[in-house]
């Protein structure tokens, strides 16, 4: 079942269990005796205590009585929090509608699926990218409204309009933060077709600096045969983007290629196909993620005949410009998925990639240590028409970044 829970709260019980009250003994034992535990550890170590905690556990915390809740709201917490080892895992976020943006958030540590709402957002088709803790948000209709937030302390802030105001036919959003600062970086690539010329496709680089707060924009160029698309992430300092060949669907040459920019060098003299670096077989299609600075790939394995229909699923890890296969999705696993193109989201952080049918709310999780595959527990949710459509993220649960 869902577990709904407020994120922040000043309610707390006045009440803290004691010990029990024993009779025929004297004042000074039982005082001793009636005294809360919690009374007896000192904060430093409280906090190191709840800073063990998953974090809806440490929310929780919060609410048992009004030391607690001072304890986990206070900046020596969060910095326990941030040098502890907590054992925090990479949840999960599922669309349960259409059209607006509510559903449930999956917490691997706990296996509960909790009811879960987020701020900025407003319609499900709005573009999302998330690194240590932030989440990044575009929306749909126009591509310049920005807004970057904490999902679990729902503090946000929105990002000044990207410059080059003219509407692009794909989108690319990526976030990184850096886990000491805690500054981030925003980039947003833009690809619009030359007018009259399908095989001409002019794709631009956008970089936001949070410390900065500003944006800049190095690099534009026309790529000939290859455009670029809605897949993009930011690994180890590089972007790396997801292009699509512009070649007739159904040929024999590979449909996907990957591209990528030094966003520490920014400069403005590369040639972006130069380093051009192709995927590992013929994909239907790719989702690209950060694992631990590694740049990880998910990918629609194509039939040979017909490599725009799907066969198969396959994880693969980038090394300098070779790719590594981790795994393939076990047949059992892949059955219900379809036979088209595009039917999949797939995201991942730490060490789990998660994968999710377009068509229900079964969410199915790779370990990458393990090498294990396992489904989730169930969604609370049921599917309410034939054309419903399920999506998500996945994002890390942070208390102590915020925008």
């Amino acid at each position: 079942m869902a577990d709904n829970w407020v994120m922040q709260t000043d309610e707390v019980p006045t009440y803290v269990p004691g010990m029990p009250y024993q009779e025929n003994v004297n004042a000074e034992a039982t005082n001793e005796s009636s005294a809360p535990l919690d009374n007896v550890l000192p904060d430093d170590i409280l906090e190191r205590v709840l800073a063990l905690l998953p974090v809806a556990s440490i929310f929780r915390a919060g609410a048992v009585c009004k030391r607690w809740n001072h304890v986990v709201k206070s900046e020596r917490f969060l910095l326990s929090f941030t040098t502890e080892l907590s054992p925090q895992k990479p949840w999960y976020f599922m669309f349960t509608s259409n059209e607006d943006p509510v559903g449930f958030a999956y917490d691997p540590i706990l296996r509960k699926w909790h009811g879960f709402d987020l701020p900025c957002i407003e319609a499900t088709n709005w573009f999302v990218a998330s690194s240590f803790g932030l989440v990044c948000f575009m929306d749909n209709d126009t591509r310049t409204r920005l807004f970057v937030c904490n999902p679990i302390t729902k503090y946000w802030t929105q990002l000044l309009s990207p410059p080059d105001g003219i509407f692009p036919d794909y989108s690319a959003l990526s976030i990184s933060v850096n886990r000491r600062t805690h500054d981030y970086t925003v980039t947003l690539v833009k690809t619009k077709q030359v007018p009259g010329d399908f095989q001409q496709w002019n794709l631009s680089i956008h970089i936001y600096d949070s410390d900065m707060r500003s944006w800049m924009s190095p690099v534009e160029e026309v790529l000939f045969g290859w455009r670029g698309g809605d897949e993009s992430i930011i690994c180890d300092g590089v972007l790396y983007c997801l292009i699509y060949s512009t070649a007739v669907v159904g040929s024999s040459e590979t449909r996907h290629a990957l591209i990528m920019y030094d966003l520490q060098s920014r400069s403005s003299h590369v040639s972006l196909l130069q380093n051009l670096i192709h995927v590992p077989c013929s994909l239907t299609c790719g989702r690209l993620m950060n694992l631990n600075e590694k740049l990880v790939m998910v990918g629609g394995i194509g039939k040979p005949d017909r490599p725009d229909i799907i066969k198969g699923i396959g994880i693969w890890e980038l090394h300098k410009s070779e790719w590594q296969e981790v795994s393939r999705m076990p047949h059992r696993y892949f059955q219900g998925f379809g036979e088209f193109d595009d039917v999949f989201a797939s995201s991942g952080t730490d060490d789990l990639v998660y994968i999710q049918s377009y068509g229900a709310p079964a969410l199915l999780v790779f370990d990458m240590n393990q090498k294990q595959w396992k489904w989730a527990i169930k969604c609370p949710v049921t599917k309410r028409f034939p054309l419903q459509l399920f999506t998500g993220f996945s994002f890390e649960p942070r208390l102590e970044v915020n925008p």
